[in-house]
């Protein structure tokens, strides 16, 4: 771990600074429609589902745009494309609280997608990764530690702002946030220092070993698993409790299992970090799906109750933490550290389309189907996911 010196004066500062901005970044912008949508869809008169349109219109975007701002971070720096994204976060934030059209309202949220392609992990990852280098991966664990707190600050600080503020007034206060402490953070305290690159190391026959291209088979196989990985956490974040209910589990005891679910991210991350920082990514990555494969199973066979739901939770956290470290570190074991930014930005790409559809598409399966059904689709894709990591060979 780094000495003091390092984390107030070396590179390891930008683990520090970045730390505080995810925390805000997606606190600000990506944790709060769950709570503020229905309220703007009551007040502006908008549907339900077209006001959440607008978040899964702005994931869209930000899909979109990600593989050029992962480019553009490796040619300018985080210091510079993460400074603007906060300062777009900000203006999108500021402008949803008046944005009354239903046009503004859709365009609002592509300002907000653009921000978060350049505000949340796969920014801060491509950051880290041109800070570092080929040494990013520990820097990247200890980021997400930090990120994982997120929503246990972002749900109570919303929900204490909605009730003294309004909706309106919370998005203000976050704009602000974003606008005076998340850009200049970026702009001024991020290191603007490059890893300088450094051959890899010889094998035993002393030849340096080749690098693969982030292209082909390879490159396919990963970014395919993790978009297959997305669409678990974004389809059942927004629909595990209401199944959780329809099972026969009480409202409150759900919503309390429900919360298990970042403690166990964190301890997950943290259980890496201590015993396994040594063990490949490709590795860390296998676990953390099969771990996911193995809960889905276990709900769908032995049922929803209070107990397999608990453990289900746990484990579900424990595979997101892990999946989350993999995300940012198995391109840079696969591919290297030499446009890196890029890499990580066009396989965040697809992950954040998938990101957008999945809430739509659990619900019309488990409206048309069954809870049953939907659960076997999120196992479905998460079998997927584990067989693309499994034929991925270092």
């Amino acid at each position: 771990m780094p000495s003091l010196r390092e984390v107030v004066f070396g590179p390891w500062r930008a683990v520090l600074v970045l730390g505080v901005t995810q925390i805000l970044a997606w606190g600000a912008i990506f944790y709060p429609p769950v709570m503020t949508v229905p309220l703007i869809a009551a007040e502006r008169g908008f549907s339900f589902t077209f006001a959440m349109g607008g978040f899964s219109a702005g994931l869209l975007t930000a899909g979109l745009v990600s593989p050029t701002v992962g480019s553009m971070i490796d040619r300018y720096g985080g210091h510079r494309i993460m400074a603007a994204g906060s300062l777009a976060g900000a203006v999108g934030l500021a402008s949803l609280a008046y944005a009354s059209n239903p046009i503004v309202y859709m365009l609002t949220w592509m300002l907000l997608g653009a921000a978060m392609a350049a505000s949340l992990y796969d920014p801060a990852f491509a950051t880290l990764g041109r800070i570092f280098g080929a040494a990013a991966r520990q820097p990247i664990t200890v980021l997400t530690l930090a990120g994982g707190f997120a929503s246990t600050v972002s749900w109570p600080v919303t929900h204490a702002l909605l009730q003294s503020l309004g909706w309106k007034g919370a998005y203000l206060f976050y704009a602000a946030l974003l606008a005076f402490v998340a850009a200049p953070l970026h702009a001024f305290a991020l290191p603007r220092t490059r890893a300088e690159a450094s051959p890899r190391p010889a094998t035993e026959a002393g030849a340096p070993p080749s690098i693969k291209p982030a292209a082909g088979i390879i490159f396919a196989l990963v970014l395919t698993a993790f978009a297959f990985y997305a669409f678990i956490p974004s389809g059942l974040s927004t629909h595990l409790l209401a199944i959780f209910q329809r099972a026969g589990i009480d409202t409150a005891t759900a919503v309390l299992i429900g919360t298990l679910f970042g403690p166990s991210q964190v301890a997950a991350r943290l259980c890496e970090l201590l015993f396994a920082r040594n063990l490949h990514p490709l590795y860390v990555a296998r676990i953390a799906v099969g771990v996911l494969v193995a809960a889905l199973a276990m709900l769908l066979f032995a049922g929803i109750s209070i107990a397999t739901a608990t453990l289900f939770v746990a484990m579900f956290g424990a595979a997101n933490g892990l999946s989350t470290i993999a995300r940012g570190a198995l391109p840079l074991a696969l591919f290297g550290p030499s446009g890196y930014g890029r890499t990580i930005g066009r396989i965040a790409g697809p992950a954040m389309i998938v990101t957008a559809v999945a809430p739509l598409v659990m619900a019309f399966v488990a409206e048309r189907f069954a809870d049953g059904a939907a659960l076997s689709l999120a196992a479905a894709f998460a079998a997927a996911s584990l067989a693309c990591l499994l034929l991925i060979r270092r």
